[in-house]
C-alpha cells in the first residue's frame, strides 16, 4: 500500500520547509513598519523568525528575550538567546519578570499576562519607537488554542484562537507564522543548520496543551491530513462573527448609556441582552463573567420591573448592582491581610 504522505505534494506537505520564505513573503506584502522587535525565547518558532527578519530587514530588527523566572533551564535560554544575537549582530533587549501564577490562575495564563506586561514596558523605553512587534506562534498552536476553546465550552471569542494582527498598548502585533506548521519551521532551521533551545517544559504531560500536541494532532493528521487549514478557516469565522456581535454590542450600548439603563436593557432580546452586558463589563470594566453569572444577572434584569428591587452580583472580579435605574459595576475590596 502506498503512503499518504509519497503522494502528497512537497508544497502541501507539513514539514515543507518553503512555507516559512512564502509566509514571510506575505507579511512583507503587507509593508510592516521598521524597526521590528521579535519576541525571541531562543526556541526553534522564535529562533526562525528571528532570522527570516533579519536577513530581510537588515538593520531594522531587534531582538526581545524575557526571563520568566520559572525554571532553571531560564539562565541557559538566556544566554542562548545573547550568543546567537551577537552571531546575527541583531540588538537584544532583555526584561526579567516574576512569572509565578496567583492562587486559581493557570500558569500558562500567569506567564502570557507577565510576558505581555514585559513587552508594553520594552515598547516604552525602546530609544527608538518600535514599528511593531513579531509573536512566532504557528499552525500547531492555532489549533492547539482552538481544541483547548472547544474544550472549555467557549464563545466566539475563543473559537476565535489567535489573531494573525492585533493592537495592544498602541503598538501593532503580527504573527507571520501562523499559518506555517511546526513542523516546517523546524525542517527550514535543519536546512540551515541553526540550532535552537528545546523548552523541557514542552515535553512535560502536566500541560493539557502538550498532551494535544504530541496525542491528538497526530490522530488528526492521520484521519484529516488539511486540519492546520481547515481549522484555521473556522476560527476566520468565528473571529468575523464575533467581530459583527461586538460592532452590535457597541450599538446597543450607545442606545442603553453608560451605565447602562435597566429599562433599555430589558427591552432587548435575551441574545443582544447577554452580547451587550458582556461587551460592557469586558470594555469598560475588564471584567468577564462566566456563562452561570451572566445567566444569574438576566434573571435579575427581567425580575427588576420595580423601583425596589436590588441587585447585587458577583461578576468576574467585581460586583454588578443596580444604582437607581442603571446598572453599575465595581471591583471587589481587596482581602485584608493578615499582621500575624
Amino acid at each position: 500500500m502506498t503512503k499518504p504522505t509519497e503522494q502528497t505534494p512537497a508544497a502541501n506537505r507539513p514539514d515543507d520547509p518553503a512555507q516559512v520564505d512564502r509566509a514571510l513573503d506575505a507579511f512583507a506584502a503587507q509593508s510592516p513598519a521598521p524597526p521590528l522587535a521579535v519576541a525571541f525565547s531562543g526556541g526553534a518558532d522564535s529562533t526562525a523568525l528571528l532570522l527570516a527578519c533579519a536577513e530581510r530587514w537588515p538593520g531594522q530588527v531587534q531582538a526581545w528575550h524575557v526571563h520568566h523566572g520559572l525554571q532553571a533551564a531560564a539562565d541557559e535560554f538566556e544566554r542562548h538567546c545573547v550568543r546567537l544575537c551577537a552571531r546575527l549582530g541583531v540588538p537584544l533587549q532583555l526584561r526579567r519578570v516574576d512569572a509565578r501564577h496567583a492562587r486559581g490562575e493557570s500558569p500558562e495564563d500567569a506567564a502570557r499576562r507577565h510576558r505581555y506586561a514585559a513587552f508594553d514596558a520594552l515598547a516604552r523605553e525602546s530609544a527608538v519607537p518600535v514599528g511593531c512587534v513579531l509573536i512566532a506562534q504557528h499552525a500547531d498552536d492555532q489549533v492547539e488554542t482552538l481544541l483547548l476553546a472547544l474544550s472549555r465550552g467557549a464563545g466566539l471569542p475563543g473559537l476565535a484562537a489567535m489573531p494573525a494582527r492585533w493592537q495592544r498598548a498602541g503598538v501593532a502585533y503580527w504573527r507571520p507564522l501562523l499559518a506555517v506548521p511546526g513542523a516546517a519551521i523546524r525542517a527550514w532551521l535543519r536546512a540551515r543548520g541553526e540550532r535552537w533551545i528545546e523548552d523541557p517544559s514542552n515535553a512535560s504531560p502536566r500541560y493539557l496543551r502538550n498532551r494535544i500536541r504530541t496525542e491528538l494532532l497526530p490522530a488528526l493528521e492521520a484521519v484529516f491530513p488539511q486540519f492546520r487549514t481547515t481549522f484555521a478557516r473556522s476560527a476566520a469565522h468565528a473571529a468575523q462573527a464575533q467581530h459583527i456581535l461586538h460592532e452590535q454590542a457597541a450599538t446597543d450600548l450607545a442606545a442603553c448609556g453608560t451605565p447602562p439603563a435597566i429599562a433599555a436593557l430589558r427591552a432587548l432580546s435575551a441574545a443582544r441582552q447577554a452580547n451587550l452586558l458582556r461587551h460592557w463589563l469586558h470594555s469598560a470594566h475588564g471584567a468577564t463573567p462566566s456563562t452561570a453569572q451572566l445567566a444569574a444577572l438576566q434573571v435579575q434584569i427581567a425580575a427588576c420591573s420595580t423601583r425596589g428591587h436590588r441587585i447585587r452580583l458577583k461578576v468576574g472580579h467585581g460586583f454588578v448592582r443596580r444604582q437607581g435605574d442603571a446598572l453599575v459595576w465595581a471591583a471587589a475590596p481587596p482581602r485584608p491581610t493578615s499582621n500575624g
